[in-house]
């Protein structure tokens, strides 16, 4: 592995500075991950559809003859200013402000993101390719352009505080584009079997948001939706933490003219009813939200710059609050299930099915080690141990969509991975890759 990561690096070192990234980035993932896809993709761009920048829309159909699709929205931040619509906010703005590149498909991020899209948790060094549930299934993979969760449906002009830059028309295209994806998607899987709607982030936000009209379009016998890291707390009013977000977005991208198109079973007055209408509107289907206890990313976003203080425990205090009050309104409906781990230092702790499933474990009864010879068990430096089952990624999703198993973890805080000797070498590499 040293040598090869050697080598990754002293390619990189030949081309010039402004590529050197990029080499170095793929150097690094092609030797840790033996995942990515080199799947036949069709590109389908559907009129009416566009970018925030206003430039075509694109997305990207692989066929393989299965029964069971799978739509994968991807995520990457939101926008409702110049600053996030622009670009200039980097990580706390919105993705591809630019657009999508015909060769998207192709690149990092549709490569090799998603496991379940590629059908297998990749393999690294020491640790072999795991097969998964969705390996072989129909993909759309619809990437992420408008900063609006993929449910906005609003031209916005944003004004540039600084004077330096004109205007900016964005196009909030999120609602327009997810119904033709759909109903693009109709007509080409006519006699959907299972139905898979999952997204990370901004994308894990639109399985709850757009699942109710995707659900309509396709009505596939059998309906599942894995909300990965970005939930929609409960925020009736002003004193919920998230309420000053919801109340931001919903005016930005007109959220009221989406959602007042959804049942009655959801409530316009809060976004957080959301996961109540899929529960009660879907009964027979199996819904889940899976995400990290310490994410500092989502949970910048939902609270950096309308909450003081906002420094690191203060944010993560927030996101518990908000996180154990949607546990609390998931344990209502017989099929919801979680799955939420408790950190690992790959991406700030955000997103548990992205890169690779290595960390993206749960344990009921994640404790201490309680006897002294406990302590020398492999690896030496590790604290805790898991005293029921330790369940991963892989296994959850087997059990909920092969199974059809509810299940419900809510793993206690611990240290195990931030311990873990194999994570702490893995971690800062796949982080070097992300950009960070």
């Amino acid at each position: 592995m040293k040598n090869l990561v050697l080598a990754g690096l002293t390619a990189a070192a030949l081309v010039p500075a402004a590529a050197r990234a990029e080499v170095v980035m793929s150097s690094i993932v092609d030797v840790l991950v033996d995942g990515g896809n080199n799947y036949n993709w069709q590109k389908v761009e559907l009129p009416g559809t566009k970018c925030g920048n206003g430039s075509q829309f694109k997305f990207w159909v692989h066929r393989t003859g299965s029964p069971n699709l799978m739509f994968l929205f991807e995520g990457g931040g939101a926008c409702w200013d110049y600053d996030t619509c622009s670009g200039r906010a980097g990580l706390l703005g919105a993705a591809n402000p630019n657009g999508i590149a015909d060769d998207y498909i192709t690149q990092f991020t549709a490569k090799y993101v998603s496991p379940l899209v590629n059908g297998a948790d990749p393999g690294l060094p020491g640790r072999s390719k795991t097969d998964l549930v969705t390996k072989g299934w129909n993909i759309v993979y619809v990437p992420y352009c408008t900063g609006d969760v993929h449910v906005g449906n609003n031209v916005a002009t944003y004004v540039d505080s600084t004077g330096q830059n004109p205007p900016l028309t964005w196009h909030h295209s999120g609602y327009t584009n997810t119904l033709a994806v759909a109903n693009y998607a109709k007509t080409q899987f006519p006699n959907v079997q299972k139905m898979l709607m999952t997204g990370y982030s901004a994308g894990g936000t639109a399985t709850a948001a757009g699942y109710y009209f995707l659900r309509k379009a396709i009505n596939p016998a059998r309906g599942y939706l894995l909300n990965d890291s970005g939930p929609i707390f409960l925020a009736p009013n002003a004193n919920f933490r998230s309420r000053a977000l919801h109340d931001k977005i919903r005016q930005s991208w007109d959220l009221n003219s989406v959602f007042s198109l959804l049942p009655g079973t959801f409530s316009q007055s809060d976004f957080g009813t959301i996961n109540r209408m899929v529960a009660q509107e879907f009964p027979n289907d199996q819904l889940a939200y899976t995400g990290y206890s310490r994410d500092y990313n989502y949970s910048r976003f939902s609270y950096d710059r309308f909450h003081s203080p906002n420094d690191k425990e203060s944010v993560l205090g927030y996101w518990k609050q908000d996180q154990d009050a949607l546990v609390t309104e998931l344990n209502k409906y017989n099929n919801f299930s979680y799955f939420i781990p408790h950190e690992r230092a790959i991406n700030s702790s955000h997103c548990s099915t992205i890169i690779t499933f290595i960390g993206a474990h749960a344990c009921q009864q994640m404790e201490k080690k309680r006897y002294w010879y406990e302590y020398l068990e492999f690896p030496w430096s590790q604290t805790y141990k898991c005293y029921s089952e330790f369940v991963g990624m892989d296994t959850f999703l087997s059990r909920w969509i092969n199974g059809n198993q509810r299940v419900r973890i809510y793993e206690p805080a611990n240290g195990y991975n931030a311990e873990d000797p194999g994570m702490q070498i893995v971690a800062p590499l796949i982080n070097g890759a992300l950009g960070g």
